[in-house]
């Protein structure tokens, strides 16, 4: 049986849409073999054995969604899968059949989206809700609350350890778990949103993913913006100590990027912010970045 030998693709499979497009190969098949040639070199150029099947969850937040499409775009890379709770966060992100329903706090909701992958995103967290009647202009502080089961107890604690479990039975590769900078001090005003304690169970879930056995990234991000990505240089820290400088806050695209270049991040836990746009060189080296994380937690 002859042999295709090995050529290198470029990222973008539109160039194979039809055999004469391919480029000219010496494959040392007769000339009633070309067709089946360019079929096989089709078959490997799309073959998906060869991404990571990789599903978000909170694939309608507004970082999730921007996870999502990233490693839609990327399709020489990664197959990408998102979890969202209903049909409307299914629509609001194309609703298309790789977007699976479920709830993190129902365990058998999500092994279906869960089987099968190689890696995990977790972008999902409680959200607390401002209470109605504030009125900036009387000054005061608004009050928040969270909605009737779905306090952070139960999501960024019981829905994480949902997904880690699931994904450790399922053979997952690796989970990437997304945070938030403050996490050492239970006085952070975030804890006391609603009477939440958020940071307190996002850290908890933190401490099982690093104790599961599973590789893992965590990221605790600084204060999220809805801001261009690629255009600032990302900075890593632990223990919260970036919060204590000027540098406290990170585009939600930038995160995003993170995410997906977990393969470089394995048992690393870390802050994430960045500088101002136009100070220093936006970063393009993860692998650079991530060798400066010593942590594990």
């Amino acid at each position: 049986m002859a042999i295709v030998p090995r050529v290198t693709f470029p990222s973008n499979l539109s160039a194979y849409k039809c055999f004469s497009s391919l480029p000219e190969i010496s494959t040392g098949f007769s000339s009633q073999n070309k067709l089946r040639t360019s079929r096989v070199i089709i078959a490997m150029a799309t073959d998906s054995s060869s991404r990571s099947t990789v599903l978000v969850t909170g694939a309608a937040g507004r970082t999730g969604q921007i996870v999502y499409k990233k490693l839609k775009e990327r399709v020489d890379q990664y197959v990408a899968r998102g979890l969202v709770r209903t049909e409307e966060s299914k629509e609001k992100i194309g609703g298309a059949d790789d977007v699976f329903l479920g709830d993190i706090r129902d365990a058998e909701s999500i092994t279906p989206a869960i089987q099968g992958i190689d890696a995990l995103v977790i972008l999902t967290s409680g959200v607390p809700k401002m209470k109605p009647g504030f009125d900036p202009s009387k000054g005061g502080r608004p009050e928040f609350y969270f909605e009737e089961g779905a306090y952070p107890e139960q999501v960024d604690w019981i829905g994480q350890k949902n997904q880690i479990d699931a994904a450790k039975e399922a053979g997952v590769k690796q989970i990437v778990l997304v945070g938030s900078m403050g996490g050492t001090d239970l006085n952070h005003p975030l804890n006391s949103l609603g009477n939440g304690n958020i940071l307190v169970w996002k850290r908890k879930a933190e401490q099982y993913l690093a104790d599961s056995g599973i590789p893992y990234t965590i990221i605790r991000a600084g204060g999220l913006q809805d801001k261009e990505g690629g255009l600032r240089e990302l900075i890593v820290g632990k223990d919260d100590e970036l919060l204590q400088t000027e540098t406290r806050t990170i585009a939600r695209a930038d995160v995003a990027e993170v995410c997906i270049q977990f393969e470089e991040a394995k048992f690393k836990a870390f802050d994430l912010a960045s500088k101002p746009e136009g100070t220093g060189e936006p970063t393009k080296d993860f692998k650079a970045l991530f060798s400066k994380i010593a942590a594990r937690f």
